[in-house]
């Protein structure tokens, strides 16, 4: 059968069948294809099924610009990376050297290419192919300048005697390069008010002003912006008519279930847990990981409108995988099982993270308010699992006198000589073999402890890095 090759002239391309659509139109076939088909169309994003992602469908079938309107770490930027899926896997240009954009062969916009095409015949006109992945370009708002998004005169063209009025005098910024492609720009409020006057034009006239010269632009693309609420909504920050011309807005939010935020959590923090020196984490400490996140988007010494991004949560996973590891690696503990002391040491990956409200928290420090959003952590799933397992022995197990040092490097039979015989509930409640394991055992011994000293149950001192419970 003889292999099917790609036409490498405007001759072959012609003949071929294929058809010039505008990115928008590409965009939306391709996405009704998959639509029909039942295809998986936002892989790896979780939680937004009947909300977000419904709502970018209707807007792609509108083949509408988008804007992303949501707090950090709410997958934003990842959303609009994804539209690239719906784009052809290659699609054809003129390829030639002076050419300054990958000009559609059926219907060029910049002069250089119409001039050629003009006088060259179709079998003398070079094809080549644009892979999607090279059709998606973004920036960052902040210090984002005329120049770099739209263009600027060449000085060089001017001295070889071009007009400033004419197309082949600019040289051309990230919007033009992507003609038929996509163009993100993140966090639109910070953008300068000038780049913001050059957007509205792209989008509504297709035409600039470069330094008092008005040069036409019948630029193919689709545009998408991303911005937080605090900043949008506000005043002044984004003009009124680029904000009109926007198709649509999409609302992101963060996950409505702590469970969705444990599986965003674990997709996105990538560990391999197996290896040389496994590691097992208890469902209950990827709840109490997941829950300081959630309740540090409630605490009035955070400033909400930052928001607390789901990078706070795989952050302080990985940490808390990492020192339980380091414990498997020093002890000699295959697998080790995550305990609650590995969160202590969650301050090099949450400082920085947490954006302080200087109103309500000017007295407490960042570390501060991380211990609180712990305690508070561990108490509200400690409750829960007290609620739904009852857990009646624990207190008394605990109210004779025990007294327990932990810490995130004691060997796990120091924990089973305290406690030799564990409650049958807790097999049940915790989900693993608390009995039967010694490092498992140790998990939820301290989970416990730090549950019940969080429900003002029994008292906690701290001294050179370990931490003794006692009643």
């Amino acid at each position: 059968m003889a292999t099917l090759t790609r036409p490498t002239n405007l001759r072959e391309l012609r003949e071929s069948g294929w058809t010039s659509k505008t990115v928008k139109r590409e965009i939306h076939d391709n996405f009704v294809a998959a639509l029909a088909r039942g295809d998986e169309l936002f892989p790896g994003i979780i939680g937004y099924d009947d909300t977000v992602i419904p709502e970018i469908n209707i807007a792609l079938l509108a083949q509408h610009d988008m804007l992303f309107l949501g707090e950090k770490g709410q997958a934003k930027s990842r959303l609009m990376r994804s539209l690239v899926r719906l784009l052809d896997e290659e699609i054809p240009y003129v390829d030639i050297p002076e050419a300054p954009l990958h000009d559609d062969p059926l219907r060029p916009i910049s002069g250089v290419v119409k001039r050629f095409l003009a006088d060259a015949p179709d079998e003398h006109v070079p094809i080549g192919w644009w892979p999607r992945a090279e059709r998606y370009a973004e920036r960052l708002a902040p210090g984002t300048k005329f120049a770099d998004i739209i263009g600027e005169i060449d000085p060089a063209k001017l001295a070889a005697g071009t007009s400033m009025a004419a197309e082949e005098a600019l040289h051309f910024g990230l919007i033009p390069r992507m003609h038929r492609g996509i163009f993100a720009m993140n966090e639109l409020p910070e953008l300068d008010e000038l780049v913001q006057v050059g957007l509205f034009n792209i989008l509504e006239e297709r035409d600039v002003q470069i330094r008092g010269y008005p040069v036409k632009f019948d630029i193919d693309v689709l545009i998408l912006f991303s911005a937080n609420p605090a900043t949008y909504n506000r005043s002044g920050k984004v003009i009124p008519q680029l904000k009109d011309r926007i198709g649509s807005l999409i609302h992101t939010h963060y996950p409505r279930e702590r469970d969705l935020g444990i599986q965003i959590m674990e997709q996105e923090a990538g560990l391999e847990l197996g290896g040389d020196y496994p590691v097992v984490v208890p469902y209950f400490m990827r709840e109490v990981v997941e829950e300081i996140s959630r309740i540090a988007r409630k605490s009035k010494f955070i400033d909400q409108q930052s928001g607390v991004s789901a990078r706070l949560s795989i952050a302080n996973y990985r940490t808390m995988v990492a020192s339980a590891r380091q414990r498997g690696i020093r002890l000699g503990e295959r697998p080790a099982v995550v305990r609650m002391s590995d969160l202590g040491h969650l301050y090099a990956s949450s400082l920085g993270k947490l954006e302080l409200d200087l109103m309500s928290s000017h007295q407490l420090s960042e570390r501060q308010v991380l211990d609180a959003l712990l305690a508070d952590a561990v108490k509200n799933v400690f409750e829960e699992y007290v609620e739904r397992h009852g857990l009646e022995e624990i207190a008394r197990i605990f109210g004779e006198g025990v007294k327990i040092e932990v810490g995130d490097l004691l060997p796990s039979e120091q924990y089973a000589e305290r406690l030799k015989r564990v409650p049958p509930a807790w097999d049940k409640a915790f989900e693993v073999h608390a009995s039967s394991d010694a490092a498992m055992r140790a998990s939820c011994v301290e989970f416990v402890l730090a549950g019940l000293h969080a429900t003002d149950h029994i008292s906690r001192s701290e001294r050179h890095g370990r931490i003794e419970y006692e009643v």
